[in-house]
C-alpha cells in the first residue's frame, strides 16, 4: 500500500454576488467557481471563486446574457482583528457628541420602580 503524500492547502476566496434576471440558467454559474446561496425571490446567488481568477470571472460573468450585475466582496479587505480594541478607550473614541454622552450615562427604570 503506497500513501498519498499529498497536502492540503487552503485556496484564497472571493466572495460573489451575481444579480440576475432569471434563474433558470443557474447551472451556468457553477462553472465558476461555487454556488453557495441562491435568492429565488431577490434573484441573487452567493458564489465563491479563487482569488487569483476574481477580475477575469467578473468580466466572463457580466457578460452573460441573464446577469444584471455582479458585485465583489470586500469582507477580505475588513480587519477583524478586534482585539486590541475589545474593553479600552478606543472602542469609544467614535461617539463625542454630547447627546450621545447624556444617553451612555442614563439609567433604563422599568415601568414597576416608577
Amino acid at each position: 500500500m503506497s500513501v498519498n503524500s499529498e497536502e492540503f492547502t487552503m485556496e484564497k476566496r472571493r466572495g460573489l454576488i451575481v444579480w440576475v434576471y432569471s434563474l433558470r440558467q443557474l447551472k451556468n454559474l457553477r462553472r465558476f467557481g461555487f454556488v453557495h446561496y441562491v435568492s429565488r425571490r431577490m434573484k441573487y446567488v452567493l458564489m465563491y471563486v479563487n482569488e487569483e481568477n476574481v477580475a477575469e470571472n467578473m468580466e466572463k460573468i457580466e457578460r452573460l446574457h441573464f446577469v444584471r450585475h455582479v458585485d465583489i466582496s470586500h469582507r477580505p479587505d475588513i480587519e477583524m482583528n478586534f482585539a486590541e480594541k475589545i474593553g479600552t478607550k478606543a472602542a469609544f473614541q467614535v461617539m463625542e457628541d454630547k447627546d450621545d454622552i447624556e444617553e451612555r450615562n442614563a439609567t433604563i427604570r422599568l415601568a414597576e420602580n416608577v
